[in-house]
């Protein structure tokens, strides 16, 4: 379904979300709508045109898993206007910007990814009110860094009490085949 995005239309955006400037691969925003439906993001919203996703074009197998039906994608070039109320944060090492373990992730915050030749671009950093940096001695992957954040997010939250902890039998939502300590599973 074709939805009508425009500035006077109606706003789709839901917080949290994740926008991607300008990917350059199709299994970057494949791991990353995988990151998304782990941890709880209900959108991803990509600009450019590098990635083409139309009828028929499939992103690689990510898409395939249980919960990407789950997460709403969009391909829009101005994702800011869609999130009229929601806190845009990057995620770009700039001068001043905060460490990810300090860190206090808005509540409706959406999470603003270069691509993973660049930076963000200027018009991209004017509309963000907060900058994260992850620490770490090389640059991630465009979806490591999401997974990063979005595990981060999570655990902050169970942790402030904002999300209940669960254990993974009870959070996990898709059928796996559990097997007690010390016990073969069917393929043993």
């Amino acid at each position: 379904m074709n939805k009508m995005l425009g500035k006077d239309g109606k706003k789709y955006g839901k917080a949290p979300a994740i926008v991607l400037s300008n990917p350059k691969y199709s299994r970057n925003v494949g791991a990353v709508i995988r990151a998304a439906s782990c941890f709880g993001v209900d959108q991803v919203w990509f600009t450019g045109n590098r990635v083409q996703l139309e009828d028929g074009h499939r992103l690689p197998r990510e898409e395939r898993m249980r919960g990407y039906s789950k997460v709403e994608m969009f391909q829009y070039d101005y994702p800011f206007e869609q999130f009229p109320d929601a806190i845009p944060v990057a995620i770009e090492l700039v001068p001043g910007s905060e460490m990810l373990p300090q860190f206090e992730h808005p509540d409706n915050a959406i999470y603003v990814f270069g691509p993973e030749d660049g930076h963000l671009p200027q018009v991209s950093m004017r509309h963000c009110h907060r900058f994260v940096s992850i620490p770490t001695y090389h640059c991630t992957n465009l979806a490591a860094a999401v997974y990063l954040v979005l595990y981060d997010r999570l655990v902050k939250r169970q942790a402030s009490g904002k999300e209940r902890i669960l254990s993974a039998v009870d959070m996990l939502q898709e059928d796996r085949v559990w097997t007690k300590f010390g016990e073969e599973d069917e393929l043993g």
